[in-house]
């Protein structure tokens, strides 16, 4: 029996996988979409073969699985009738659930489980591998085009012009969960490594803009006792919002079938 998927939010990640889901994903499908205005969303939905309902935030719930891929702001909004319903919640704004470590309790209180997809990332397996045994330090160095930055609260407190560069600019260095706060658009990744190895408060953050950069790149470095190993990935960012890479919403239509598969690769 197929498992039913709701998506709040159809833009650069939800869009592409409502798409995906509506042209035939085995054991799953799509029921329900909410989308901040009615009239776009059903423009969005235009020649889907199987349309499905419009319908408010809290109505997702009706579904087995929630995933969230809205702006970071209405996180909670989407997340809380998920949870209380017991349903499976994914959430694409992972930089959302690290000050709301509440919503894991919840969960656990009604049976619902939270499942953080990998994102424009890589090598999560080998990181929560190395976290089962003692981890000295795991930090993240991402590279964006400034384009890919501007909005970002951090930047517009400390007054930091990201425009016009002529060299990389190093514009953050601290933790995830500070990262987090500071870039909600820009740093779902770092969120999701801090989750998978040694949390947002010893996982390590710099953050570049860099005009000689074309895709958002991220260099993870892990030093473990049972591993040493060094990560990068250039992402190609999606034309509608340069903050999103295209490899995101294929993360998460990765993770849906994951939870469906009777062969699922990886730990």
């Amino acid at each position: 029996m197929s498992k039913t998927v709701g998506i709040a939010g159809l833009g650069a990640i939800g869009l592409p996988l409502a798409r995906a889901l509506d042209a035939g994903v085995d054991g799953l499908r799509l029921i329900a979409v909410a989308g901040r205005d009615p009239v776009k969303t059903r423009a969005s939905l235009a020649g889907f073969q199987s349309m499905p309902r419009i319908v408010e935030i809290p109505e997702l719930a009706e579904a087995d699985i929630v995933v969230e891929a809205a702006p970071a702001s209405i996180f909670e909004r989407i997340a809380l009738p998920a949870l209380e319903a017991g349903r499976i919640f994914i959430p694409a704004s992972v930089g959302a659930l690290l000050p709301r470590m509440h919503l894991a309790k919840l969960a656990r209180q009604t049976g619902a489980r939270i499942v953080v997809p990998t994102g424009a990332l890589l090598g999560l397996d080998a990181v929560r591998a190395a976290a089962e045994g003692p981890i000295d330090s795991i930090t993240i160095e991402t590279r964006k085009p400034p384009m890919g930055l501007i909005g970002a609260p951090y930047l517009e407190k400390h007054r930091i012009d990201v425009m016009d560069l002529a060299q990389p600019l190093l514009v953050f260095e601290g933790n995830a969960l500070d990262a987090a706060a500071g870039f909600p658009a820009n740093v779902n990744v770092a969120a999701a490594l801090a989750l998978a190895g040694i949390g947002p408060i010893r996982t390590q953050v710099r953050i570049w803009a860099d005009p000689g950069v074309i895709r958002n790149t991220h260099t993870i470095r892990v030093e473990a006792e049972a591993a040493r190993f060094t990560m990068t990935i250039e992402n190609v960012p999606t034309p509608e919002n340069p903050k999103t890479g295209l490899l995101t919403p294929l993360s998460v239509l990765a993770c849906l079938r994951g939870l469906v598969s009777t062969l699922k690769v990886g730990s």
